[in-house]
C-alpha cells in the first residue's frame, strides 16, 4: 500500500480547524459523533469460504506484541517528513524591537530536505525569509533560528512555522500521547508560537517556584526576565530562600507536597524579612496557609469575559510597576477565577471582584497581606491558563504580583 502524497495528515477531526470560544469547528457534519477519525487507507478484503464470497473493509493495523507479552494496535497514520515545533509557546517582545524566534525541525525518514519559513502577520518581520534544512537521517533534529521584530505598537500575532518538502508545505508538530491502557494517539497541530508585543515592566530578579499539580508558569516567568529556581518543599529554609526577589507556589501545590503546609512557617519568616510570596489556587481541602488563615471554597467565576471590579483601585498590586486597566482582563481563555476564597484573615486586602451573570460578586480573585516588611498573596485568577495562552494582561498584573515590595 503506497500513501499518496496529496492524503491530508492524520489529525482529530475535531482539532483539524481552530475552535471558537467553547465548541470546535467540524466542517464535515457526517464525521460528528464519531469515535475517531476514519481510516487514512481502507483496505477492502475478500474471502470465499465455503463457496460463499465474504467481502471486509478494514484498515491496515500494526501490531507488537510488548515486554508484557500483551498486543500492542496502531492505526496507520499520515504524518509529515519534517514535523516542527517551536522552543516555546509564548514570546514577549517589546513593541518595535528584535528577538531570536528558534523552531526545532525533525525528520521523519531519512534522505530529506526542505525549505522553512516562519510565517507572520502584517506589520511583523521576520529575517531570514527562509533557510534551507536537510536530514541525513530518520529521526535526525536541528533547530533554527530567525530574528523577529515586532510592530511598534502593541498586539498579540501567531507566527506560524512551515516546511516546503518536494512542492508540498507542512506545518505540523508531532505529538504522540502514550498509555499503556489506551491506544496510541497522535496530535499534528499547527506549529504555532503567540507573539506578545507588549510594554511590560518588573521589579526583582531572581524568583523561586514551588511546582504543584503542573502549569507553564515557571516558563511564564523565565520568558518574562526572571531568574527562576525551582525549590521542592521539602527543600524550603531560610538558608534556600535568601537572595530570592519572591516565591511562586504553583497550583494545588499544598496537596501534591503534603510537606508544604510544614514549610509555611519558613515562608512566612520569608515574607516578613521582605520577600513576597504568590500563592495560586489551591482547593478546600489543600490548603492551610496559617498564620494567615482562608478557607477556600468551591466558587469561581467560569465566564472569561466576566466583568472585573477594582476594590482596591489605589493598592500597588494595580499601578506597580505596570497600570492595571480593565482592558488588561480583555482576551482571558475559559475562566475568570476557581477555588475563590469565602472568609479571610483580616490581614488580607481584597483586590478585585467578579462574578457570573446573575450571581454575586466574588470578592475574593485577588487577596495580598502585608506582613512584616513584605507581601503574602493569593489569586484565584487563572494565571496558570492565561500565561502559556499568551494573555497580555495577565503578564502584566503577575509581572505587578512579583513585583510588590521591590524598588
Amino acid at each position: 500500500i503506497v500513501v499518496p502524497d496529496e492524503a491530508p495528515l492524520s489529525q482529530p477531526y475535531w482539532l483539524r480547524e481552530e475552535p471558537a470560544t467553547g465548541i470546535y469547528r467540524v466542517t464535515e457534519p457526517q464525521l460528528i459523533g464519531m469515535p475517531e477519525d476514519p481510516p487514512a487507507i481502507e483496505s477492502d478484503l475478500s474471502f470465499l469460504i465455503g463457496g460463499q464470497l465474504f467481502d471486509l473493509s478494514t484498515e491496515p493495523i500494526q501490531v507488537e506484541e510488548t515486554a508484557a507479552g500483551e498486543q500492542s494496535r496502531t492505526r496507520l497514520v499520515v504524518i509529515a517528513p519534517i514535523s516542527l515545533e517551536f522552543s516555546s509557546n509564548v514570546s514577549l517582545f517589546v513593541p518595535g524591537a528584535s528577538r531570536d524566534v528558534k523552531v526545532v525541525a525533525t525528520a521523519a525518514r531519512a534522505g530529506i530536505g526542505g525549505v522553512l519559513r516562519l510565517d507572520v502577520p502584517e506589520g511583523w518581520r521576520v529575517e531570514p525569509a527562509s533557510r534551507a534544512v536537510d536530514f541525513a537521517r530518520a529521526g535526525e533534529k536541528a533547530e533554527y533560528t530567525f530574528s523577529v521584530t515586532a510592530p511598534a505598537r502593541r498586539g498579540k500575532a501567531a507566527i506560524t512555522g512551515s516546511v516546503e518538502v518536494s512542492g508540498r508545505r507542512y506545518a505540523a508538530g508531532h505529538t504522540p500521547i502514550r498509555y499503556d491502557h489506551i491506544p496510541t494517539q497522535l496530535l499534528q497541530p499547527t506549529a504555532r508560537i503567540d507573539a506578545v508585543s507588549l510594554d511590560l515592566e518588573r521589579r526583582g530578579q531572581r524568583v523561586g517556584y514551588i511546582p504543584g499539580a503542573g502549569d507553564r508558569v515557571a516558563e511564564a516567568l523565565t520568558e518574562m526576565g526572571y531568574d527562576v529556581s525551582r525549590i521542592d518543599a521539602a527543600e524550603i529554609s531560610a538558608e534556600r530562600l535568601a537572595g530570592l526577589d519572591a516565591v511562586v507556589i504553583g497550583i494545588r501545590a499544598f496537596e501534591t507536597q503534603d510537606v508544604l503546609e510544614s514549610r509555611v512557617p519558613a515562608l512566612f519568616d520569608y515574607v516578613a524579612a521582605g520577600g513576597t510570596v504568590v500563592t495560586q489556587y489551591n482547593r478546600e481541602d489543600g490548603l492551610e496557609a496559617a498564620p494567615l488563615p482562608m478557607r477556600i471554597s468551591r466558587d469561581r467565576v467560569t465566564r472569561e469575559d466576566a466583568p472585573v471590579t477594582f476594590l482596591a483601585p489605589d493598592h500597588p498590586v494595580l499601578n506597580t510597576p505596570n497600570e492595571i486597566t480593565p482592558a488588561d482582563f480583555d482576551g482571558w481563555v475559559q475562566e475568570r477565577s476557581v477555588y475563590v476564597p469565602a472568609q479571610w484573615d483580616d490581614a488580607y486586602g481584597p483586590i478585585i471582584a467578579a462574578n457570573d451573570p446573575g450571581e454575586e460578586p466574588l470578592n475574593g480573585q485577588l487577596l495580598v497581606a502585608q506582613h512584616g516588611a513584605g507581601y503574602f498573596v493569593y489569586t484565584a485568577l487563572v494565571f496558570f491558563r492565561q500565561l502559556p495562552s499568551g494573555v497580555p494582561g495577565a503578564y502584566r498584573l503577575f509581572a505587578n504580583l512579583v513585583s510588590l515590595g521591590k524598588e
